[in-house]
Formats: structure tokens, C-alpha cells, sequence
């Protein structure tokens, strides 16, 4: 399963050994995801990865390791409805290049969270977690 991961996300993971969004990275090699991010994404993180502590740098390092780089899209053949335009090249990006965009963003993208987008299905990181223990492929170990 392709998963992209949104700017928020990639910072939650690296800011917090804890939660979702790095359970994401633990897990990704075991259940067979592959996590992507775009060029976009990761100059976002950059410029808000000091407003962290020092110590998520350590981690975005390491974090960014497992990630695989898609390439930008910034418009699409088809009629879209968005609201939020700093967002759409995530969105636009996630539905050219993966299954599903994971986002801690219920800001900008509240018009899509929860549901889909041209088929690809948006959510919460926990949410998609919870999803896949409730359907057997994922097991938390206690």
C-alpha cells in the first residue's frame, strides 16, 4: 500500500517518539507500505522543523531515510474544488502518486478528510491505523 505522508505528519513523527504518525514509520517495513512524500512536503518541513526541539532534527534524519520521493503536481486534468491552494500540490501529488494521504491537517483539509478525493481515500493517521488493526493486518504489540 502506498501511503503519503503531508507535511504535518512528517513533523509529528519527528517531534514525538510517541503516536500515530511515528507508529508509521515502525510499522511501514513489516506491513509492507511504502511511504512517500514529495519535494514539496519535505521544504515545508524544513522550514518548520526549528520550531521543534533539537532533537527532532536528529529524527527527521533518520525519519526521512525511509521515505520515498515523488515528484511534485501542481494542477490535474480534472475539475477540482479546493479551497485551500498552498494544499493542492499535497493532494494533487497524493492522488498521482499513492493509495492513500495521511494528514494531521484538519484545517485545510477538512472538505476531504475522512472521505475521498478522486478515489483517494483521506485521513487521519490514527484513523488509518485504527482501520488496519480493526481489519486484522495490524497488530500493536503490547
Amino acid at each position: 500500500m502506498r501511503l503519503f505522508l503531508d507535511t504535518s505528519v512528517l513533523l509529528a513523527a519527528a517531534g514525538s517518539a510517541t503516536g500515530s504518525s511515528r507508529a508509521l514509520f515502525l510499522h511501514a517495513a513489516a506491513q509492507n507500505w511504502l511511504l512517500a512524500s514529495s519535494p514539496y512536503a519535505l521544504t515545508e518541513v524544513l522550514r518548520n522543523l526549528p520550531k521543534l526541539p533539537p532533537s527532532a532534527t536528529t529524527e527527521w534524519l533518520r525519519l526521512r531515510q525511509q521515505l520515498s520521493m515523488v515528484d511534485d503536481v501542481v494542477s490535474l486534468d480534472r475539475p477540482v474544488i479546493f479551497a485551500a491552494s498552498k494544499d493542492r500540490p499535497i493532494l494533487f501529488t497524493a492522488l498521482a502518486s499513492a493509495d492513500i494521504l495521511l494528514t494531521l491537517d484538519k484545517a485545510d483539509f477538512s472538505n476531504v478528510l475522512g472521505g475521498t478525493f478522486y478515489g483517494l481515500s483521506v485521513m487521519l493517521p490514527y484513523d488509518f491505523l485504527e482501520r488496519e488493526r480493526a481489519a486484522g493486518r495490524l497488530k500493536f504489540e503490547k
